[in-house]
């Protein structure tokens, strides 16, 4: 049993050690491309906004789907963009981020001619390497909440994308919390994803032509 809990013990370190290692290095080599400050940010002709459920658990309107959509919105009107890619899970007939946030922008006045759908953005990794390999995009802002972004940039950094983030309003901490929590743990996973496993999206298929107009 000694020996057993050796093993147990150095895995643990291993585990923790890796955990506080992706975290640090993550955020630390990404938050120089985030912006909060919509006037600050750049001119980009593409916007990636990544998916998020419309709706929470118990069924209320979901602060960050919101948040997310309205930052895309002001992007749009402010000229700072001129197309958007929507990015999310689309795992049946009743569960369809892509829909669900072309739905809340078109109400918001965007333009159906601004808007490009990615069906197969399941998870972050995927709707990154998609916007790149699929829809010819090497260039973009990347539209969601601040602790995100940070992983979604860094994502993009190893796929040699040149990409910003445009961050969205984050809900009260003791809402995001279990958020939160996953995110740290998702750090982790994306550095054993890229360097490690070298996890590719599970959808790729063939290019689609993204048809962008100056935002009038």
């Amino acid at each position: 049993m000694r020996w057993m809990k050796r093993i147990f013990l150095t895995l643990f370190i291993l585990f923790i050690s890796l955990f506080i290692f992706s975290n640090l290095w993550i955020v630390r080599s990404t938050k120089s491309r985030v912006f909060s400050d919509l006037n600050k940010v750049p001119h980009h002709r593409i916007a990636l906004v990544l998916g998020t459920s419309h709706r929470t658990a118990k069924g209320d309107p979901n602060p960050f789907f919101e948040n997310r959509i309205e930052t895309a919105a002001e992007l749009y009107k402010k000229g700072k963009i001129d197309h958007l890619i929507l990015s999310g899970d689309n795992r049946s007939i009743y569960y369809n981020e892509p829909m669900a946030m072309l739905k809340a922008l078109l109400k918001k006045g965007i333009p159906a001619s601004a808007i490009t759908l990615d069906y197969a953005g399941l998870r972050t990794l995927d709707s990154i390497v998609r916007c790149k390999e699929i829809f010819g995009q090497n260039k973009f802002i990347i539209i969601t909440q601040p602790f995100h972004s940070y992983r979604a940039l860094f994502i993009s950094r190893y796929h040699n994308i040149n990409a910003i983030a445009m961050v969205a309003e984050e809900p009260d901490f003791e809402y995001s919390f279990k958020v939160r929590i996953r995110e740290y743990l998702a750090r982790t996973k994306a550095v054993l994803d890229l360097y490690v496993l070298k996890t590719a999206p599970r959808f790729l298929g063939q290019k689609e032509e993204v048809n962008v107009q100056e935002a009038q």
